[in-house]
């Protein structure tokens, strides 16, 4: 296919600085969980993005920890670190802070060891004056050699258009990798996986998301047992009994309060009734079991 674009992009940056939504805002699609808590997303995500002469497969990372205090934060920093190993091109999310903490760096130095080219994106610019982001586009282009730095918010689609353009500009000539039609490499359970416990990061408090893994069991399209709906069990997995309570709430309410909402948005993804059913189950200490984190998807 004469003068078409295609080639992996990366997404990296600190956990909560903004790569979900700027890759769902990309995408025009709900690719990955997003939340005002950090370190929403664990996977690494393929997004698939194509134009009439172009085709971008963004890989949306876990935000990069300085130090992994479990085994499920050691394997999310280690899939950041192979979306830079395999990107054509890396995108640098950060924000429009001084200086920059220990992670930007960390990222930098992966992105020249690797000598992999980068763009810097500073996310977050609708939230101080103009004036200020000077000073930061000065300091991070004396600390690499960066294709083009970019101010931006990913929020108010600020200048997001023309980041696009950018990323397109800089991938390389090729065959398209997927179909036109595909949007990405992952399956429906796992989408639905990640909004049922994308609102767990809404409705609860700040440990219980963290020590919370969700694992859709059971998906039957139309099933005949539940009037023609899509029938999804999930089990919710905590770490301690006490968690459990907490995802229960008194007389129940707290999970059926989650049931209702992550039905509306799991009917929204699918455009068809579904008849969702949710567990709760504890499994101790999951987040350090290498085992464990394997059979739920890590």
């Amino acid at each position: 296919m004469e003068n078409f674009k295609a080639g992996y992009v990366g997404i990296v940056g600190r956990p909560n600085v903004g790569k979900s939504t700027l890759i769902n805002n990309f995408l025009r699609f709900k690719l990955s969980a997003i939340s005002p808590k950090p370190q929403t997303t664990r996977h690494k995500i393929i997004g698939i993005l194509t134009g009439e002469n172009y085709q971008v497969i963004f890989l949306d990372t876990p935000g990069i920890l300085e130090k992994a205090r479990y085994e499920l934060h050691r394997i999310m920093v280690k899939r950041a670190f192979e979306a830079i190993e395999e990107a054509d091109l890396v995108l640098h999310l950060t924000e429009p802070v001084l200086p920059p903490d220990d992670i930007d760096l960390r990222i930098i130095e992966e992105i020249k060891k690797r000598n992999k080219r980068a763009i810097l994106a500073i996310n977050k610019i609708d939230t101080i004056r103009r004036e200020e982001v000077l000073p930061v586009i000065d300091h991070y282009s004396k600390l690499h050699d960066y294709l083009e730095i970019v101010p931006i918010s990913a929020l108010k689609l600020i200048n997001t258009d023309e980041l696009l353009e950018l990323i397109i500009k800089y991938i390389p000539e090729g065959e398209p990798f997927y179909p036109p039609d595909i949007v990405t490499d992952k399956p429906e359970r796992f989408f639905v996986s990640e909004l049922i416990r994308e609102k767990v990061f809404y409705l609860y408090g700040e440990e219980i998301p963290y020590s919370t893994a969700v694992l859709v069991e059971e998906f039957i399209e139309k099933s005949p047992h539940h009037g023609g709906k899509d029938y999804i069990r999930a089990i919710i997995y905590v770490e301690r009994d006490s968690q459990k309570a907490i995802i229960l709430g008194k007389g129940g309410r707290a999970i059926k309060k989650l049931g209702t909402i992550a039905r509306k948005e799991i009917e929204a993804l699918l455009g068809r009734p579904v008849y969702l059913e949710l567990w709760v189950k504890v499994k101790p200490r999951w987040r350090k079991d290498i085992r464990i984190l394997s059979e739920l998807g890590y």
